[in-house]
């Protein structure tokens, strides 16, 4: 008989199954109030700074002076944008695994992927045949990243990488290269700068590229020449599958499995989630790989601490592939979630079909 969808989630993950509205980053009066303060802030194109970086774009790339300058004449620091690029006031109030997971396996989530997974089977089909990652993980990426599309975020992506480059001194080189990445990516694609909308941080599109890995990993997966992973979902999928395959993506080989810890962990733990360590090594240290599949002795892992308030320390270890998801986000939880959806829309496709 075939079971509801509530039903598979609970017996796969052990999770609630309640959804969980999206919240976003500025209530509807905080919104207007950076609007109003956006209308009244001068025009990046009276920035020195952003005439330097113009002149710098002319010569090195051949972009119009006086087009570009009206561009930035129509655009405004973000101040919404700042106050969420700053890091958290007290940081460790946000590392819980059990809060982070919820966003991420939920029913809502889970009933959204296994209807994406549907309707782009032929192309998920062959993204997996010529990138080798298996089509749940690039399901599972699209989820977590916009929810299959849904939250692709609205901030003006010219604008909230101009707000970065220019009045974010901590990392202010790193998004230089990317308004000038972003630049470059529009004109090869025959779109205007200031049509794209994107998330806070300039990430774009259905899986949340940001413009220089939208420039080297980003594929026409559609065959219409461009490249637009804000309305192709098929160039999307094509794209998250090179993006891992170009950074070692494994074929058939694992990505992590539970662990028990009978010794402080404290010395693996810190060494960090890039695996370096065979699974025989890990063992006299008191690890445990608690699966019946069969992994090789010599098969490199690492230590994964999934830590949560007042809970015990879930553990994991983390092979090759694993590390490859967090090239996508460098975050231990990102990949986690990503993985167990992954695992969880595989299985439910099976198991509410059967």
């Amino acid at each position: 008989m075939k079971k509801t969808l509530t039903a598979v989630l609970i017996g796969l993950m052990g999770i609630a199954a309640a959804v969980i509205p999206a919240t976003s980053h500025a209530s509807k009066n905080t919104k207007k109030v950076a609007a109003a303060k956006a209308a009244s802030a001068p025009a990046f194109s009276e920035s020195q700074d952003v005439h330097e970086f113009i002149q710098t774009m002319h010569e090195q790339h051949g972009f119009d002076v006086e087009h570009l300058t009206r561009q930035f004449s129509r655009i405004h620091s973000n101040q919404t944008v700042l106050r969420a690029i700053r890091p958290a006031a007290v940081p460790e109030l946000q590392r819980s695994w059990q809060r982070y997971r919820a966003r991420f396996l939920n029913e809502r989530r889970l009933t959204a992927g296994l209807r994406f997974w549907e309707e782009n089977g032929a192309e998920l089909k062959r993204a997996e045949a010529i990138y080798g990652v298996p089509q749940e993980i690039i399901v599972a990426i699209i989820g977590v990243e916009t929810e299959y599309g849904r939250n692709m975020g609205s901030f003006s992506v010219l604008e909230a990488l101009s707000t970065l480059a220019f009045d974010y001194p901590p990392r202010a080189p790193f998004f230089r290269n990317e308004l000038e990445q972003f630049l470059l990516m529009a004109r090869e694609n025959g779109f205007s700068p200031l049509d794209y909308k994107g998330s806070y941080a300039g990430a774009i599109g259905i899986p949340q590229f940001m413009p220089s890995s939208q420039r080297r990993f980003a594929v026409d997966f559609d065959g219409d020449d461009r490249v637009d992973l804000r309305r192709s979902p098929t160039d999307a999928i094509g794209s998250v599958a090179r993006f891992l395959n170009m950074h070692g993506w494994q074929a058939n080989a694992p990505v992590a499995v539970p662990a028990s810890v009978s010794q402080d962990p404290a010395a693996l733990i810190a060494a960090g989630i890039k695996p370096t360590q065979p699974l025989q090594a890990l063992q006299e240290q008191g690890i445990v790989a608690l699966t019946s599949a069969p992994v090789a002795n010599d098969k490199p892992a690492a230590l994964i601490d999934l830590a949560s308030p007042d809970e015990p320390t879930e553990y994991w270890l983390g092979f090759d592939n694993f590390y490859v998801i967090t090239r996508y986000n460098r975050s231990s939880f990102y990949a986690m979630s990503v993985f167990l959806l992954a695992e969880t829309l595989r299985e439910a496709r099976v198991t509410t079909a059967g």
